[in-house]
């Protein structure tokens, strides 16, 4: 199912654990790393093809995440021609692509990459949010790097150092030198008339 412009309608997945790391998906026999993606088929929602996606690369159901955010609208990225099946070349250039932001609420057990008869990834791993886009394959950089940058905008302070602030005291120690202010009322003197 191409638009009328030769674009293959996808979805694209960045998922986050706790401490704001991504998923980072080992291709299958290859030396290349990437986010889990997967075509739209037609009738369904971009929504309900990134959960299918999911399944199928990563063994992952809805309950094992949450959606925290989506691209406002399609990214697209042009495959170079020799990666083009011959039969389709002139017709396909390259997959428009809405991106979702999840957040893993599932343990790590829970991923299974062999969920499907036809793998995807052979290995995976947590990674820091800005992953290095050098080990992705040249042509879908531009698009990894504006997915980045627009989902950004969803992400707070990892959960984990959240749970940390919440446990310490949230008024710095008294200094000596700096009475309170119950202090400081106690030792002014009364106004005088």
């Amino acid at each position: 199912m191409l638009d009328r412009e030769g674009f293959r309608p996808n979805v694209g997945i960045i998922m986050l654990n706790a401490n704001n790391e991504v998923w980072w998906g080992k291709r299958v026999r290859e030396h290349s790393w990437q986010f889990p993606q997967g075509g739209i088929k037609y009738g369904e929602s971009p929504e309900q093809a990134m959960f299918r996606e999911l399944e199928e690369e990563t063994g992952l159901l809805p309950e094992h995440v949450k959606i925290i955010g989506r691209t406002r609208d399609w990214l697209r990225y042009e495959v170079p021609d020799h990666f083009i099946k011959r039969e389709i070349r002139g017709h396909y250039r390259g997959q428009k692509q809405i991106w979702f932001l999840l957040r893993m609420v599932g343990r790590d057990c829970d991923v299974n990459l062999r969920a499907s008869s036809h793998p995807e990834f052979d290995a995976w791993r947590w990674h820091d949010y800005w992953v290095p886009l050098d080990t992705v394959i040249e042509f879908k950089r531009g698009v990894y790097q504006l997915a980045l940058q627009e989902l950004s905008r969803f992400i707070h302070r990892p959960e984990a150092s959240r749970k940390q602030s919440a446990a310490r005291p949230t008024q710095r120690p008294l200094d000596k030198a700096e009475p309170n202010n119950s202090e400081a009322a106690l030792t002014k003197e009364p106004p005088k008339d």
